[in-house]
């Protein structure tokens, strides 16, 4: 079986049995991808010709609206037949190179109770370039890989930073927190993904930021980009954690805010104690946004965090008036074990 994608009328094979988007990336095509997860909608294609089967169940970020109009999310698609695929864009100008090389632990930082900080030191002669938002994967023996965002802003990044939740059982997060010390040598590859930060073109309203989580991670590098650069717009930073101890950013955020006067930090807690609740806003945090803006009109959003709240804010804003194209997200889902 084979992919055609339009408009650049190339053809890719397809490997029986595995996703559209996987066939793609070994024939080095670059379509456009984020979460891998179905959730984040960022591998959508309009389907000209052809069949897909969802053998995991249909995604979280497909529609029924979306069905109807022919949209498959090429990272869960799998092939029935030969495909005929519609794309915006195959390859965005100027993406990085996809590397992979070898890093040594450079440090680990607790940042929560369930959060580390693991620094990368990456080699010196190896340039590696990264938009904001984007994210690598870590290798792992028996061909297992673990994504991560990149905490880091490509104007700092040396050494890279990403932020791992510790998920019980994990190929990975155990190993960082109970084995993973400084020196230690690992493989990344990467930069990965098209949850970047675009420059807007013209005039631009309020710009929304949503966090939750360790989707903290790409939505900090994105507001350090922004800092560096100097905000010209007003900058609303929406961070969804359980408790207070979970919003491990929450010191540096605030000093970031009494330093930039159009940067607005909002803390929501969804698991807030009675002492909590008097202290932070409570509930979900897209609740929290849509609570304070009864018009999108003329803002953009960036977000990153679990398929639920990912989720939520697409069914949600889009009503507000927020125009299409954009949100923009990148949603949080844990690897199978």
């Amino acid at each position: 079986m084979d992919l055609t994608l339009h408009p650049e009328r190339r053809t890719v094979p397809l490997a029986p049995g595995r996703p559209v988007l996987e066939s793609a990336l070994a024939a080095r095509v670059r379509l456009p991808f984020s979460c891998r997860g179905g959730s984040c909608g960022a591998c959508r294609a309009r389907l000209l010709a052809g069949q897909v089967a969802y053998p995991r169940g249909r995604p979280l970020g497909l529609s029924d609206a979306d069905v109807g109009a022919g949209i498959a999310l090429l990272c869960q698609a799998v092939a029935q037949t030969d495909l005929v695929v519609e794309l915006d864009q195959v390859r965005p100008a100027g993406e990085a190179e996809v590397k992979t090389l070898p890093c040594r632990v450079e440090r680990i930082e607790a940042l929560a109770p369930d959060v580390r900080a693991v620094f990368l030191r990456l080699p010196a002669i190896e340039e590696f370039r990264f938009e904001a938002g984007q994210y690598l994967d870590v290798l792992l023996p028996g061909g297992l890989r673990r994504s991560f965002s990149i905490a880091s802003p490509p104007h700092d990044a040396a050494p890279i930073e990403l932020h791992v939740r510790r998920v019980p059982g994990g190929a990975f997060s155990e190993r960082v927190f109970r084995a993973l010390a400084p020196g230690a040598l690992l493989q990344v590859q990467g930069p990965l993904g098209h949850f970047v930060y675009r420059e807007p073109d013209g005039a631009a309203g309020p710009l929304l930021l949503v966090a939750g989580g360790t989707g903290f991670a790409p939505i900090k590098s994105i507001l350090r980009h922004l800092l560096e650069r100097g905000l010209t717009r007003p900058v609303h930073l929406y961070v969804g954690a359980r408790h207070e101890a979970d919003l491990y950013a929450h010191d540096w955020i605030g000093g970031q805010c009494a330093a930039q006067p159009r940067l607005r930090y909002v803390p929501v807690l969804s698991m807030a104690s009675a002492a909590e609740a008097a202290r932070h806003r409570t509930g979900l945090v897209h609740e929290a946004l849509l609570a304070d803006f009864a018009s999108l009109a003329d803002a953009e959003v960036y977000a990153a965090g679990p398929p639920p709240m990912v989720a939520a804010l697409r069914a949600t804003l889009p009503a507000r008036g927020l125009p299409a194209g954009h949100l923009h997200v990148d949603a949080f889902e844990y690897a199978p074990r």
